[in-house]
């Protein structure tokens, strides 16, 4: 089966999964904020608009989603966070929100692909994921 790529400024995409109540939830979250973050915002929807969109138990273990703790090296730095929506977000506990560059950058990459991803201060970087962890469903 032949991947789906996408180019971003000559720069090939990976493929992402998302599952279909995280990629409605998310879409309605990213229309909600074209006001007050446009950038992230529209980032958001991009990810979205080119994800295959699946059943909710059938994304891969190793994809992250909504919750998923992720461990990713960017910048030569090895970081260890949790996925989560805006009102979750808390950096001292490492929980990053899906409204920002990097949380849009994560949604729906699998371990070891690597994704290029713009900063609010404009600076580029590239990040690679090492290792996902789903939530325990509860």
């Amino acid at each position: 089966m032949e991947k789906q790529s996408h180019e971003h400024g000559g720069y090939q995409l990976p493929e992402i999964v998302v599952g279909d109540t995280d990629h409605a939830r998310l879409t309605t979250l990213a229309n909600a904020a074209l006001e007050t973050l446009p950038d992230t915002a529209e980032e958001l929807l991009s990810e979205l608009d080119r994800a295959k969109v699946v059943a909710d138990e059938s994304v891969p273990r190793h994809v992250v989603r909504m919750g998923s703790v992720v461990e990713f090296s960017s910048d030569n730095d090895r970081r260890r966070v949790t996925l989560v929506y805006p009102q979750e977000a808390d950096i001292a506990a490492g929980k990053v929100s899906v409204l920002t560059p990097v949380g849009a950058a994560l949604i729906g990459l699998s371990e070891g692909e690597s994704i290029s991803w713009t900063a609010r201060d404009g600076s580029s970087h590239e990040l690679t994921i090492l290792s996902v962890t789903q939530p325990v469903q509860g």
